[in-house]
């Protein structure tokens, strides 16, 4: 009989069954990198086949984190008090001074936390400035393959500078400052498109894919926004921005466009099945069944939209409308961390603070079913994971039923939304192949890992402080001019607390 060492049988373990809300004793056969047979216990292995034995454990699909910024993770825990707006004024402060091994290494610190919390692929969404690089974007996706997790890297772009952005907040800078802000200026689009046309042209990776992401609509020119659209068409690759994330942002959109920035966006052809609003928190009814009938996605951040004070998303009405809902964490430099299961968790809890009704609450089979299936289509991966089935990548986590999360076991859907936090995860598989096993991460030495973060930060620490001066002065600008656009009066409310609402219903 031939061996087939590309075989693995995973023997003993439990799988989950979201439907019928239990975990079955089976037997998973896979061939390489993906299931070819699930069935009872003691199904026959072939001949040479390696043995994973997973007694004691639950197994579920690989989470999938939806919406992140790799650069983010070098600057988790930064800072406190800033909404979404203050965020991007700190954009230099944040991410001055770095060098390609800092955009390795801060990915890499991400992916890492991601794979060791249970979530296989990431949906990341890369800042460079002040244009994309092909070294920059290959050193993120290199992090990405060596850790041995799965990507959809987004070159994130745009064309104007957040002060350029926003109606009239150019304006309310003094004339020193509004010097000292020329040096956030972006590369004109043809530039930019240019640096993306030529990573899409030869991309060697396999494990992660490209995709775009003008940052924000009214950050970019309609030129842009355009030749975004028409890259993604000619190469298939996705779309992803930031849309409706703050109430500031929605009525900076209308004095802009005099529509909701959904539906300029649409306006202007972007809007498709390969197409992922980030956040969609102030996005309005309208809003929601045009990303419905295009088929696109909405990757949800709970964690981040509380974080930021950007207010709590109307999911139910996303999915009434048949919006592919998905979920993430967003960057660590505005969530902290990376931990997908908190952000599930978040989600069922966000929705059930938005009044007495339980119907419209979000249920914990359509948060998990969001962290997995929602996921993979919000990635353009939906036949390839989110599934533990035959025929779907072997990107599966094993959790410890011995940890104290799961004695006793109710019911496992529940407990993984609403108890799991990521410390029962035991071992994770990723493609065939074990990255994490009994909680120890075999992909990377994570002391190094800290030496190299300390190196990176001590390097950067005087750029990082002449920008923290630049921010600090203009904070007191930003902090007072963009709540009161959020003061504007809008016909949705997302706040909350009803105290914000500048008019009652």
């Amino acid at each position: 009989m031939a061996k087939h060492p590309n075989h693995t049988v995973i023997g003993g373990g439990k799988l989950l069954d979201i439907a019928k809300r239990k975990a079955v004793s089976v037997d998973i056969l896979i061939k390489g990198d993906t299931i070819a047979e699930i069935g009872r216990p003691g199904l026959a292995a072939p001949e040479g086949a390696t043995v994973v034995d997973a007694k004691h454990r639950l197994m579920h699909p690989g989470l999938i984190n939806a919406h992140t910024h790799g650069p983010g993770n070098l600057a988790k825990g930064l800072h406190d008090r800033w909404s979404l707006e203050l965020l991007l004024t700190a954009g230099q402060w944040v991410g001055t001074g770095r060098n390609l091994e800092d955009k390795y290494l801060s990915a890499m610190i991400g992916a890492a936390e991601m794979v060791l919390k249970g979530c296989t692929a990431a949906y990341d969404l890369a800042a460079e400035f002040p244009l994309p690089s092909v070294e920059g974007l290959s050193a993120m996706a290199k992090a990405y393959e060596e850790v041995g997790m799965r990507c959809v890297l987004a070159p994130m772009v745009a064309d104007l500078s957040f002060f350029e952005a926003v109606p009239g907040l150019m304006d309310r800078l003094p004339p020193a400052l509004q010097k000292e802000v020329e040096s956030f200026k972006l590369a004109p689009w043809k530039a930019t498109t240019k640096q993306m046309k030529k990573a899409l042209q030869k991309w060697p990776f396999e494990m992660v894919h490209l995709a775009l992401a003008p940052t924000i609509p009214h950050h970019c020119s309609d030129a842009f926004l355009i030749s975004c659209r028409d890259l993604a068409k000619e190469y298939d690759v996705g779309l992803h921005t930031h849309v409706a994330e703050s109430k500031a942002q929605v009525v900076a959109g209308y004095q802009r466009y005099g529509t909701s920035l959904a539906a300029h966006m649409d306006e202007l052809g972007l809007v498709s099945d390969r197409f992922t609003v980030a956040h969609g928190v102030w996005l309005d009814d309208d809003d929601m069944k045009r990303l419905g009938d295009r088929g696109a996605s909405v990757a949800h951040n709970p964690g981040s939209n509380m974080r930021l004070g950007n207010g709590l998303a109307d999911v139910r009405g996303m999915l009434a409308r048949k919006v592919n809902v998905a979920i993430g964490t967003d960057g660590a430099s505005c969530s902290d961390n990376q931990n997908v299961y908190e952000a599930m968790r978040l989600a069922s809890l966000a929705s059930k603070v938005q009044g007495p009704d339980v119907e419209t609450w979000i249920t914990t089979e359509e948060a998990l079913r969001a962290t997995t299936e929602g996921g993979a289509r919000a990635l353009g991966l939906a036949k390839q994971i989110g599934r533990i089935e035959p025929g779907y990548k072997a990107d599966i986590v094993f959790l410890d039923l011995h940890h104290i999360n799961w004695i006793p076991i109710n019911d496992p859907v529940n407990q993984i939304v609403h108890t799991e936090d990521g410390s029962a995860v035991h071992s994770v598989m990723i493609g065939g192949r074990m990255v994490v096993e009994n909680h120890k991460l075999l992909t990377v030495d994570l002391p190094k890992l800290a030496a190299q973060a300390a190196a990176s930060q001590a390097r950067r620490a005087a750029p990082m402080g002449e920008a923290r001066k630049l921010y600090d002065r203009l904070e007191k600008v930003v902090g007072s001019f963009c709540p009161g656009l959020a003061k504007a009066p809008l016909h949705i409310h997302r706040f909350g607390a009803s105290h914000h609402h500048p008019h009652t219903h």
